[in-house]
Order: structure tokens, then sequence, then C-alpha cells
């Protein structure tokens, strides 16, 4: 890999992972516009491990309280806002984890083509925008119960298909259950954490049995240029969502995946 390749790369995984833009719409866009050879499973891994650090820095306040009060929930100290809210984003997790494990090959195999990612970007892009007009409400994370959280997960499991993006599908599901814009983006980064160290780690076993040599200064570049790009969209969108909304990820959604299927497919 050349260092173009690598900041592109990482520059796309840091930003899209956790805008509602779907990361596979533009990693698919990659290669179809450059010449540039497949980047491999070690330089995907090191893009994951770059978006999870930086939600894990930005959010850590939040973690530590989360993880100290599920702790104690499990020694018997009883339950607060923090513990129940640890206990959904594991609830949460589950539908996408079962739904990985059962459909993984059938999404490789089937679903990416330019048709489905393009028309996946458009159609949830729209639902998306209706969500956050017609039933957006001033609820936070704290106020969702352990049947919102299931069916915020339930939508994430969608997120398999590719262009619905993950980001994008659960923080419909929690404007359409009344949380606020920003509660809605917090609940989906939170829930991202589980998400990508499931993937990553998936992508690690394939890894380990892969024979091909290790770029160890590309990797290192990614990671580090991922987690940079990736914790300033996610200060930057919170702000940007509390102004002005989601409708201009929405119509960039609509644009970006007709182009898609008529550019690519």
């Amino acid at each position: 890999m050349d260092w173009l390749q690598v900041i592109v790369l990482a520059l796309v995984q840091g930003i899209s992972e956790f805008l509602p833009v779907s990361s596979s719409a533009h990693l698919v866009l990659v290669p179809a516009l450059t010449d540039w050879p497949d980047q491999g499973l070690a330089f995907d891994v090191a893009l994951h491990v770059g978006s999870l650090s930086a939600v894990v820095v930005y959010f850590r306040r939040d973690l530590i309280k989360m993880i100290t009060s599920w702790c104690g929930s499990l020694a018997g100290r009883g339950q607060d806002e923090n513990s129940r809210l640890a206990w959904w984003v594991i609830l949460a997790t589950i539908p996408v984890g079962l739904a990985g494990l059962a459909f993984k090959d059938l999404v490789e195999a089937s679903l990416r083509s330019a048709l489905v990612i393009g028309a996946s970007l458009a159609f949830f892009g729209l639902v998306l925008g209706w969500a956050d007009l017609r039933h957006r409400g001033n609820r936070n994370e704290f106020d969702l119960t352990w049947k919102g959280a299931l069916l915020i997960g339930l939508a994430q499991a969608l997120a398999l298909i590719p262009g619905t993006s993950r980001s994008g599908i659960t923080m419909t599901a929690a404007l359409m259950l009344g949380l606020s814009r920003e509660a809605s983006a917090r609940f989906s980064f939170l829930l991202s954490i589980p998400v990508i160290v499931l993937a990553g780690g998936l992508k690690t076993l394939d890894l380990l049995e892969s024979p091909v040599p290790v770029d160890w200064a590309a990797l290192a570049g990614g990671t580090l240029l991922s987690g940079i790009s990736a914790y300033l969209c996610i200060h930057y969108f919170l702000a940007f969502i509390h102004r002005i909304g989601m409708q201009p990820f929405v119509i960039y959604r609509v644009i970006f995946g007709l182009w898609l299927v008529w550019f690519l497919w």
C-alpha cells in the first residue's frame, strides 16, 4: 500500500463509521474509482482498532460510570441509570451478533452489489429523515426501557444489509422511540463499541489464518489517522445535529445512493 491509499481509506473509515451515511457504501466507492489493490485483512483490523479507540476515548467518563455501576449490579448493589444503560447496550448487541453469525456468508456473497448498496442508502436515508421530522422527542438515553433497547438492537441487525448504515439505522430507531437527536447519536455511538469489537475480532481470526505479510508502518498510520478522524467526527457530529438536524445527511444519502446505482450498477 502506498501512503495515499492509507490516508484515504483511514479517513473514509474514520469519518463514515459514525456518520449516518454508511461506511460500506463509501468503501465500495474507493476501489471503484481507483486502481488500488485490496488493502487486506490486517489493514481492515487496524482501521477498526482506530475507530474503537476513538469512541472509547471520547466516552471514557461515561464508560467508567457504566462499567462501575454494571459491576455493582452484578454484585447485588442495585441498579441505577448507568447500570441499566450498560445492560441495554448489551441487550441491543445480541440481535446483530446472532444475525451476523447466521447471515454473514449470505451478505458477503449476495448483497454487496451497487444496486443493493445504493437502494439501501437512499431508502433508509428517507426513513431517517421521516423519523427525525415526525417522531423526534426530548427523551435521553437513560429513559430507554429494555423493550426500547431491544427494538434498537433489532434495527441494528438490518445494518448487515450493505448501505443501510449501522449508525443511521440505530439513530432512526432511537428517534422513533422519542429520543432527542443527541441522545439517539450517543446511544448509537455506545452501541458501536461491542459491534466494532465483534467485527474486528472476526477479522482478526481471519487474519491469523492468512499467510500474507504485514506492513506495520501502514497499519500504525492507518490506526492513528482513523482514530483521530473518528474522534473529531463524533465531536462535531453531536454539535452539528443539535443545531441543524439530520436532514443534510438524508439529502446526501439519497443523492449518493441514486448516483451509486446509476454509475456502478
